[in-house]
């Protein structure tokens, strides 16, 4: 039974008990006992004794009050006294009535009168359809209007639809060509795996001579021989609509709406929408629903015999519907979407503009609408951490530079625990420093880091990053968390594998903090998420020294470390590349990393491999190709290359250093520009 009919029958219940309570203690009705007793009775839905209290014919009156009742298809009608005024042997009394038309739906409230005569036998109610309402003249009915707005769109960030029309076939009635409405309703619903209780309340309060849509399914997805069935059962039509419905990318960002394939109309939405409306089930089509749908405006009209409108009651004027723009470039967000295809199983690739924290891509693989990993998938990041690593080493003076001597071991022991490397390359053989123990991945040597950088100096980089922060986008997202403690714990989290969880837009958001210098809380709804989120986020400035040093690390990864396939295009890449290991639904799984940034546009890309099935970076790889998916141009038009100072910085530039000390959205280093000299690789 559905919410609403289980609304409707405690309604007519307590009118019930009330009625036969009054009954009970009057004997001789005088006019207010007479009408209390007949709006009473008229609110139990008890009609054949309501109108014997009227002078009407008795199946006449209980046939309209009944039939006004299925008109405006109320859930409920509560009935209070007004004044009366009696002249002699007859009477007019005034009462107010609350009708309530569904959950969803307004109540409406007005002013009734009706006239009352004393006869042999009492005083009775003069019947005549103003009885009803005061509007309501012979030969007319009610009903219940609704003007739906049609659906706003969902926009990128230069205004192009990210949500195309789709061809739909409504299955709907003309609710006068029913001759047996809860017969064929029941039929239709049967037919389309549908609830028929939502089908027949619209039809129900609906003008009879008006198509209701009450299904709507894409022409595509109508199985064969549907239509001939539906057009089958006596009253049913079906109309073709275009309507947007499926989203043309970013399918767990966008969301999805009620009357896809995958999800009919009524058997999903909730009770507050009228059958074959669209509802947003995910993403942002859910968060800005009501903005995207607007509101019906909702009339209660009278009808004429003929079906036509011949006055309007009651009108309840809804809200126009209205478009939402996102922070998503349509281009990246495809160029991630196809980078995606290598992967031999579940991934994610989210990128974000350094200057401002705005999401411009989120992809993943399954492209599933329930796949949300992008922004809430909580993995251990390994190396990839190091960038944030490396930060706290340097800010507390762990180490004094990208330059500092720093050995690689095969391994070393930190508080009785042991950690390895997670590139076993046999870099450790060769003279070390912090710039090649990072490119290389040894992640021992920023384990080893972890007694002198200690618990504080780790927490403060992470926090500096967003790590753990309170920040919100208008969906769902993870911002990590860091609980590393003690000696062991400290070094866990240095390297990334214990302690410290991550998601994919988390880590993009640090790489684009080196970029940029700041880190900037994430966008995805243009002049919406800090509506939506509670607590948006504050951008932090990062330490410039600090800034420099992590490029120089990034830069020398791509350049001569672990991501040279990435050492692509004129402007410089920057990146770490990582592998951790995590269960992840119950089963080992070597979970890949590829963090950074070219030019003004951040990223992480992530792939979920199985621990005995490592052939390939297949992070580095997507990563790598979501670079070169990018248009020619995307990220060039807006790259400045830094300008080279004099004394210190600018010999170390000239050394393969940081071309400009300091953070800002177009700094970059001059090794970067060494190695954009250089002949492209891969791309």
């Amino acid at each position: 039974m559905s919410p609403r009919h289980f609304r409707r029958i405690i309604a007519a219940g307590t009118g019930v008990i009330a009625a036969a309570a009054l009954a009970g203690c009057t004997s001789q009705p005088r006019p207010d006992v007479a009408v209390r007793t007949f709006l009473l009775d008229w609110q139990a839905g008890d009609y054949a004794a309501a109108a014997a209290f009227t002078d009407g014919d008795p199946d006449e009156v209980a046939t309209a009050l009944k039939e006004a009742h299925d008109q405006l298809d109320l859930a409920g009608v509560r009935f209070g006294l007004g004044a009366l005024e009696q002249d002699g042997d007859t009477a007019v009394s005034e009462f107010e009535a609350q009708a309530d038309l569904g959950i969803g739906d307004p109540v409406w409230k007005y002013t009734g009168r009706m006239e009352l005569r004393r006869g042999g036998d009492g005083w009775r109610v003069v019947w005549d359809p103003s009885v009803i309402h005061p509007d309501l003249g012979a030969g007319e009915r009610l009903a219940v209007s609704y003007d739906v707005p049609d659906r706003g769109g969902l926009h990128d960030r230069t205004g192009r639809a990210l949500v195309g029309e789709d061809a739909v076939t409504a299955f709907g009635v003309v609710p006068s060509g029913l001759e047996d409405a809860e017969k064929n309703i029941t039929a239709l619903a049967e037919l389309l795996d549908e609830d028929p209780d939502p089908l027949m309340d619209r039809v129900r309060s609906a003008p009879p001579e008006e198509f209701q849509p009450l299904v709507l399914l894409r022409k595509k997805d109508v199985r064969s021989g549907v239509m001939a069935k539906a057009k089958a059962i006596p009253g049913v039509e079906t109309r073709s609509l275009a309507m947007p419905l499926t989203p043309e990318t970013a399918r767990s960002v966008v969301g999805e709406v009620a009357g896809t394939a995958e999800h009919n109309v009524s058997s999903r939405v909730a009770s507050a929408y009228q059958a074959g409306d669209t509802v947003g089930l995910s993403g942002l089509q859910n968060v800005f629903q009501h903005r995207l749908a607007g509101t019906a405006t909702t009339e209660v009209v009278t009808l004429g015999e003929d079906g036509k409108q011949t006055g309007v009651l009651k009108e309840w004027p809804g809200t126009p519907s209205g478009s939402v723009t996102t922070t998503l470039d349509a281009e990246a967000q495809q160029a991630a979407e196809t980078a995606l295809q290598s992967m031999p199983g579940r991934g994610h690739l989210v990128a974000v503009d350094s200057r401002t924290g705005e999401v411009l891509a989120s992809a993943s693989r399954p492209n599933a609408f329930d796949n949300t990993g992008a922004f809430t998938e909580e993995y251990r990041p390994g190396g990839a951490f190091g960038i944030v690593s490396a930060a706290a080493a340097l800010q507390t003076g762990a180490v004094s530079g990208a330059g500092a001597q720093l050995a690689c071991e095969p391994g070393v022991e930190v508080g009785g625990t042991e950690f390895g490397n997670e590139n076993e390359t046999g870099q450790w053989t060769q003279p070390q420093d912090l710039t090649t123990a990072f490119a290389t991945g040894c992640t021992s040597a920023l384990a080893g880091l972890g007694g002198k950088t200690g618990e504080e100096g780790l927490a403060e980089a992470a926090e500096q990053f967003g790590i753990g922060g309170d920040w919100q986008l208008s969906l769902p997202t993870y911002s990590g968390e860091l609980s590393a403690t003690g000696e062991a714990g400290t070094a866990a989290g240095m390297a990334g594998t214990g302690g410290v969880t991550v998601s994919p837009l988390s880590m993009a958001l640090v790489a684009g903090a080196v970029a940029d210098g700041t880190w900037h809380a994430p966008r995805l709804a243009v002049d919406a998420d800090d509506d939506i989120a509670e607590k948006p986020g504050e951008d932090r400035e990062l330490d410039a020294g600090t800034v420099k040093e992590l490029r120089t690390l990034m830069r020398a990864t791509v350049e001569r470390g672990q991501a040279t396939p990435a050492n692509i295009g004129t402007v410089p890449v920057h990146g770490q590349v990582a592998q951790a290991e995590q269960k992840i639904g119950g089963k080992k799984t070597a979970v890949q990393w590829f963090v950074g940034y070219q030019g003004h546009i951040a990223f992480a890309a992530v792939a979920e491999v199985p621990a005995d099935q490592v052939w390939d970076q297949y992070a580095l790889l997507s990563g790598t190709g979501f670079l070169q998916g990018l248009p020619v141009g995307h990220v060039e038009a807006e790259y400045e290359a830094p300008v080279l100072g004099g004394g210190k910085d600018g010999e170390d530039a000239a050394q393969g250093g940081e071309g400009a000390a300091g953070a800002g959205a177009d700094g970059a280093d001059q090794a970067g520009q060494e190695g954009a000299a250089q002949p492209p690789m891969g791309g």
